[in-house]
């Protein structure tokens, strides 16, 4: 695996950081596990399952008059919500944490994946992912052995997909920040020159880096129309260069989420289709425009009721949900590409 603290992930709780709101879900939560592994038969094990109600079934209310079909599935691989520090140093969170759960469904699950839920069945497993803590650690090896233990999880859980769910279908892999780090071995081990690869739709990789020499037959999507190819994208204000990405290099692909293009061409705000922040049931158009520079995606600081006191360069939490209407009509078109293959 590569080596992770190349990319910091500090803003990690999705858009709500300093709440605690998530307490009041931890009822939810009641199941345990026998032995500490996720057991993928039981869909407790399952943030987001087409068998069960969870909150990637939420759709805005601007949007509840969409017409609906789910004749492609979507893979989501949820970010870091392990961020609160641990009495007893656990390098992976317990799957069956009843906090961490409840966050990862109210924050990520419900802001994120929704955004799939108009033309995808949404399958995202909880899996034992490594404590934001890993990203920094100096010990690399031990930090290493968390990610392996997460991806261990996030492969058992594509494994048992495909061979109880899956039959066939086409699948979209979707994924933000750590989910994306693991997306990224997934797509190389189970899709690149595999038969596999013949059903992937998109790939959209979001908040982690895609390596210009990691993939060889997978390739970034070239514009809004092609599918089985990769879209990714690190969101941050126009200029801003993190100290830990200074020797980065553009040694990254970047997908623009307005054009879905790789090239360096400036997208206007009014392309911006419509973001979905806090409020999940108001959709904030024309927020911010998007720009491709040196392996990131620069931004002006988004518009929107409050954003005066939005002082952050960082955007990773805003990722996926600064092109939110961008990205659902983006996987409706692309969905309907495939098709016609």
């Amino acid at each position: 695996m590569r080596n992770p603290l190349l990319y910091s992930i500090v803003f990690l709780v999705f858009l709500s950081s300093c709440s605690d709101k998530y307490q009041a879900f931890k009822s939810h939560y009641t199941f345990k596990s026998e032995n500490g592994a996720p057991d993928y038969s039981d869909l407790n094990y399952w943030a987001a399952h087409p068998w069960k109600w969870n909150p990637s079934d939420s759709t805005p209310m601007p949007l509840l008059n969409e017409l609906r079909d789910s004749t492609v599935d979507v893979f989501f691989l949820h970010p870091t919500t392990y961020t609160k520090k641990s009495k007893l140093k656990k390098p992976n969170a317990d799957i069956d944490d009843d906090y961490i759960n409840a966050k990862t469904d109210y924050s990520t699950i419900l802001y994120q994946a929704s955004v799939f839920n108009q033309r995808c069945r949404i399958f995202a497993p909880r899996y034992r992912q490594a404590y934001i803590g890993n990203f920094f650690a100096a010990d690399k090896a031990k930090a290493n052995q968390a990610f392996e233990l997460a991806y261990q999880d996030i492969k058992k859980a594509f494994e048992y997909y495909l061979a109880h769910w899956n039959n066939g279908r086409p699948v979209i892999i979707a994924a933000h920040s750590q989910g994306s780090l693991m997306a990224e071995r997934l797509l190389k081990e189970f899709f690149e020159n595999k038969p596999l690869e013949n059903r992937l739709v998109v790939a959209y990789l979001a908040g982690w880096p895609v390596p210009k020499d990691y993939f060889s037959s997978l390739k970034m999507c070239a514009d809004s129309l092609q599918t089985g190819c990769i879209c990714s994208w690190r969101t941050f204000r126009k200029g801003y260069i993190p100290k830990y990405l200074k020797n980065e290099k553009g040694n990254s692909y970047v997908t623009n989420p307005l054009t879905w293009t790789t090239g360096n061409e400036y997208a206007p705000k009014q392309l911006n289709k419509g973001s979905v922040l806090i409020k999940f049931n108001k959709v904030y158009k024309q927020t911010t425009d998007a720009q491709n520079h040196n392996g990131l995606l620069y931004v002006r600081r988004p518009k929107f009721p409050g954003s005066f006191l939005y002082f952050t360069r960082n955007y990773h939490p805003g990722d996926i949900n600064l092109f939110y209407l961008n990205i659902r009509e983006n996987v409706s078109t692309r969905i309907s590409m495939f098709a016609k293959k």
